[in-house]
């Protein structure tokens, strides 16, 4: 059986009621997460530019947008618009052996198929169908066996998506391969926008979210797609990853459920920098570093870090730079104890202290020949007194291995409520997606979620 045959029986035979109850309060947790990220992500910079930009690209109130009262928009603009947002300030979850971000695309692809549907549709298949899209497009990060060469979150994530509102479109298997292979000759999304630090990068995210829609209506359409879109000669994994070995990620197909291994972001940057933000933290609050102590900070970490945080201080900084910058992250959380939504505006970004202290902080790749890993890591500063100090990083925060507990869980979403202005939105939403799996119509929750009260 080919690969594509195989992800879309997975994608449209997995069973609710077989899925292990950590899977189940996974899929409902990191929904929550993500659309309460989306809906901060209104106020994302050039969000605003990006939905004038999809209201020219024609007219219709099928769907709402997160965190935007009474705006509504045909399902393939609204799919665009939710998934830029969620990823603009790179507060969304991550599956870190992946290198993916799999909810972002995903989520706003399926909140869209769901309100473009005349039926209602209920909670418990809206997260199967999360469930199953996290694991087709995990199961490509997982099968590369070399570098990141491509945008993962994009290039994988345009086929999880594109399964799970397969799924909830009902279509059979030969049409659900048929959408695979239209997901192929729409997948796009490549690091330049990283290395630049330019907002292409949630925009290839959205555009992947778009064209998961695009693709399931060709195949139900009629149109005949690629079968080969996973591991034919041109398909997927030969052309966007230079080395892969699939199998083992196909035989894990439910046996293994990926939302269970995903990652929550406590700080809305590049994960890459999560633990050498935790590790300045506890430099401050274990060894009492101070930005007028520090004299410099080295963050020694897996060659993936360096590449994707590693980028030193700019005189200028855009909001997309400075979010995988570590030099100013890590100034930002010396300096006020954290790193969170509003430090990213122009006056934090132009700060002399800010710039000046970033200067003194750097990454370094350690010898680590995984090209997915995270950790182990280490942070040392040497400080004004002559002392050396270290902090040794062994996990990642928000990771399977260190969890934010379901108080903090609910925090991160009150406060992307807060800065979208939504914050009494908090309770009703997050009852919701407590409820989420009996809810009868998940559009309600949806509703909420866009600021408006169903």
């Amino acid at each position: 059986m080919i690969a594509a045959e195989r992800l879309a029986d997975h994608a449209i035979g997995l069973d609710w009621a077989q899925v292990p109850e950590p899977a189940r309060a996974a899929a409902a947790t990191f929904l929550h997460d993500t659309l309460a990220v989306g809906a901060a992500g209104a106020g994302a910079a050039h969000a605003d530019q990006v939905l004038a930009a999809a209201r020219s690209w024609g007219q219709g109130r099928a769907c709402g947008v997160l965190g935007r009262p009474g705006v509504r928009l045909p399902a393939p603009s609204a799919a665009f618009v939710n998934a830029f947002q969620i990823h603009g300030q790179e507060f969304d979850c991550v599956h870190e052996p992946a290198v993916l971000h799999p909810m972002a695309t995903l989520s706003a692809a399926v909140m869209a198929e769901v309100e473009r549907q005349a039926r209602a549709i209920p909670g418990a298949e809206v997260l199967a169908a999360v469930v199953a899209g996290c694991d087709v497009s995990v199961a490509l990060g997982l099968a590369a066996t070399s570098p990141l060469k491509f945008f993962r979150p994009a290039t994988a994530g345009i086929f999880g998506a594109t399964a799970a509102a397969a799924r909830l479109r009902g279509l059979d298997r030969a049409r659900t391969a048929d959408a695979l292979g239209y997901a192929l000759a729409f997948a796009s999304g490549t690091m330049q926008a990283h290395t630049e630090g330019k907002p292409a990068l949630p925009v290839q995210i959205a555009n992947a979210a778009r064209g998961a829609l695009m693709a399931v209506d060709l195949a139900e359409a009629g149109l005949p797609g690629p079968r080969g879109s996973i591991d034919g000669p041109f398909g997927y994994l030969p052309l966007f990853e230079t080395a892969f070995d699939l199998e083992p990620a196909l035989d894990a197909l439910g046996r293994v459920f990926r939302i269970a291994e995903v990652s929550w972001k406590p700080f809305p940057t590049g994960r890459a920098a999560h633990g050498a933000i935790v590790a300045t933290q506890a430099l401050a609050r274990e060894h009492g570093v101070t930005p007028q102590t520090l004299v410099q900070l080295t963050y020694r970490a897996p060659p993936l870090i360096k590449r994707l945080v590693g980028r030193p201080i700019a005189a200028e900084l855009t909001p997309a730079y400075a979010r995988l910058c570590f030099p100013y992250l890590g100034a930002v959380a010396l300096t006020r104890g954290t790193v969170s939504l509003g430090d990213f505006g122009r006056e934090s970004l132009s700060d002399p202290a800010l710039l000046a202290l970033g200067a003194r902080i750097a990454v370094e790749a350690d010898d680590n020949p995984d090209p997915a890993a995270f950790t182990p890591a280490r942070a040392v500063a040497h400080l004004s007194d002559g002392r050396e100090v270290a902090v040794e990083v062994h996990a990642q925060f928000g990771s399977p291995a260190w969890r934010l507990t379901p108080a903090q869980h609910l925090e991160k979403a009150r406060a992307c409520l807060a800065f979208a202005g939504l914050e009494a939105l908090h309770d009703p939403l997050a009852a919701a997606m407590a409820g989420f799996a009996a809810a009868p119509d998940a559009r309600t929750a949806f509703a909420l979620a866009s600021g408006d009260r169903p």
